[in-house]
């Protein structure tokens, strides 16, 4: 091969990370690309792994290491290989792969070397498009290091260099027949020059393997109960020099001795060649759901969701349908109490969904791929979240369906679940920072206020801002710990904030802190920042003026929270010492600003009341306020 075709080809290599493969796509290729006639340069000799290979496989090939893996040596290549291009194994053997193949080699060399130094595996596919970007083939192969050597078997081969792209859709076509055929008693076969060739469904349904004289006889006509030999005349005697077409229903006795109704529907044809073919489609019509479910569900063992799956055998047929468990399972029903009609799109709450399904059944659409909503029984109160796909498709001038069913319910609540939980945490997250911020700034207006009211002393300052910067720290810890902003206890908080009151006044043990809250009142953010605050400066305050000796005995700071109606919280703030000499208007005591402020933040109003013990002051505020977080 000339490297100027490596430089007119498109090559593309990439690691897929979800399938955890080596995928190397090539466009524009031809076989004679792949391929250059070299001299032998090198003695290989067989060892025992060889003559095993010889006789096992035709889709393993050996490279064996040249000088520290900067080439490789050919010792086998496949037998298909060796057909595509006319070659023998001699023609191969003992060559360089760089010389024999170079765009091979320059595809393959880095993870072939890769594989050598790492004694590793490798899952690799290559992909061939044709000049229109057509998909004309597919190769998946895994690549191994063993006994000094490289072997690459390949798995999986799909369509051939120089093919129509149409070739995809028949392998895909035969595919599905495939299925059909190991899921269902449901098996074709063809007639040509006398020899017969059977599918893998015809010995599905008369229970026995395969063997060598099968293509000399017909081997399910060969079962025919003798009352319906006269059936099996009438379809071997169509005329063999004319197109024609024969149905009928006969009885056979498999190889276990079990009796099978079958639907026998018989084609005679000329291919494009004009020979002459005959070919059939065999349906069993007995037994068919009992035996057919056990073989499908018997593939769904083993998941643990096998009854949220379900595999739908010709699904568009009423005759010949055969579902799995999981379909029974799915719409709560035993198999016996189950009619297969299109009364069960009743039960589906998609109008869209019904009609897709109806042009399916009626052939205007070719698949249906969505996820539904389905009814039990059309109960709006029992539903269930549904993945459906089925697919209609021509083999043998047949029209054939599958699909399967997946009850993916709590997966879906699950997401719904998930994203309101992401949304909520997301917004509460927002509104943390929101008040993270606020909080700052309340501070720093008070550290304002108090710098020029106590430019003298600044220790009170420093003792202020404690006091308020652990309330605030507190909340913060409360309201992690909360499943939102909007419903946290008050009793604890007031309780943890006098924990941390006493540890910050000089003399913890002179001063006696008790508070009492009416039992579950749980309260906002909003609410719960501005009171924490309030209170902080009306223990400041009581610290300050009330009890201004340290040598009186019997001081206290008495706190109780009542709900005075069921929309409003009631404060009470008693300090017992000496009190304030001049109790008249609180405003007037403290300074106004700071709690004026916060009371009006609070949405409350506050007042003060002079007694022979201290000053008592009554806040009363809103235990939800307009603009809380819902």
């Amino acid at each position: 091969m000339k490297m100027g075709r490596l430089v007119l080809m498109k090559i593309e290599k990439e690691y897929l990370n979800l399938e955890d493969v080596y995928e190397i796509r090539i466009f524009d290729a031809a076989e004679v690309d792949f391929y250059n006639s070299t001299p032998h340069e090198f003695d290989i000799e067989d060892d025992p792994i060889q003559e095993f290979i010889n006789n096992i496989s035709d889709n393993v090939h050996i490279f064996i290491p040249h000088e520290d893996g900067k080439d490789f040596i050919i010792q086998y290549l496949s037998s298909n290989i060796l057909e595509t291009y006319n070659i023998s194994q001699e023609d191969a053997k003992g060559r360089l792969l760089s010389k024999i193949s170079p765009l091979c080699f320059y595809m393959l060399h880095d993870y072939l070397f890769e594989i050598y130094t790492n004694h590793s595996t490798k899952e690799m596919r290559i992909v061939y498009y044709d000049n229109q970007n057509e998909l004309i083939k597919k190769i998946t192969a895994k690549i191994v290091f063993y006994m000094e050597r490289i072997f690459i078997i390949v798995s999986n081969v799909g369509g051939t260099i120089g093919n129509p792209a149409g070739m995809l859709d028949k392998t895909l076509d035969e595919n599905q027949n495939s299925i059909m055929e190991n899921l269902s008693q449901t098996g074709s076969y063809y007639i040509i020059n006398g020899k017969y060739t059977w599918s893998q469904g015809i010995y599905n349904i008369i229970n026995r393997n395969k063997e060598e004289s099968d293509e000399q006889h017909n081997i399910v006509f060969d079962l025919a109960i003798p009352e319906d030999n006269y059936k099996v005349d009438k379809i071997l005697s169509i005329p063999n020099k004319e197109t024609s077409q024969c149905d009928e229903v006969i009885r056979i006795v498999d190889a276990e001795g079990i009796l099978k109704l079958i639907e026998v529907t018989v084609y005679s044809y000329f291919d494009d060649k004009g020979v002459f073919i005959r070919q059939g489609w065999i349906n069993v019509l007995t037994q068919r759901h009992g035996e057919s479910s056990e073989s499908i569900d018997f593939l769904l063992d083993g998941s643990k969701s096998s009854m949220k799956l379900a595999w739908l055998i010709e699904p568009l047929n009423k005759k010949l349908y055969s579902f799995s468990k999981g379909f029974y399972n799915l719409i709560e029903k035993d198999y016996g109490e189950y009619v297969h009609s299109r009364e069960i799109l009743n039960n589906i709450a998609e109008k869209e969904v019904v009609d897709e399904l109806k042009k399916l059944a009626d052939g205007d659409i070719s698949k249906v791929d969505e996820t539904l909503t389905y009814k039990v029984d059309g109960n709006p109160q029992n539903i269930k979240i549904v993945n459906l796909y089925i697919e209609r498709f021509e083999y043998n001038n047949n029209v054939h369906s599958l699909g399967f069913l997946s009850d993916v319910t709590e997966e879906m609540l699950k997401k719904e679940q998930l994203i309101e939980s992401n949304e909520r945490q997301l917004v509460l997250i927002k509104e943390l920072h929101h008040r993270v911020k606020n909080n700052l700034q309340i501070i720093n207006s008070f550290l304002n206020l108090e710098k020029r009211a106590y430019k003298n002393n600044p220790e009170l300052v420093i003792e202020h801002m404690q006091t308020r910067l652990t309330s605030l720290a507190l909340l913060h810890e409360k309201t992690y710990n909360s499943p939102d902003f909007k419903n946290i206890n008050l009793n604890e908080c007031l309780t943890d904030q006098d924990v941390s009151t006493k540890k910050l006044v000089n003399s913890p043990m002179e001063i006696e802190f008790k508070t009492y809250v009416d039992e579950n009142i749980n309260v906002s953010i909003e609410v719960i920042t501005p009171l924490l605050l309030i209170i902080d400066e009306l223990t400041m305050i009581a610290i300050r003026n009330a009890f201004p000796d340290k040598t009186t005995l019997n001081k206290k700071i008495i706190k109780k929270v009542t709900m005075s109606d069921k929309d409003t919280v009631l404060l009470t703030f008693e300090e017992i010492g000496i009190g304030i000499n001049d109790s008249k208007d609180i405003t007037d005591v403290i300074g106004c600003e700071i709690i004026k402020s916060l009371t009006k933040q609070l949405d409350g109003t506050i007042t003060s009341i002079k007694n022979e013990n201290g000053i008592v002051y009554e806040l009363v505020f809103p235990i939800e306020m307009m603009h809380t977080i819902h």
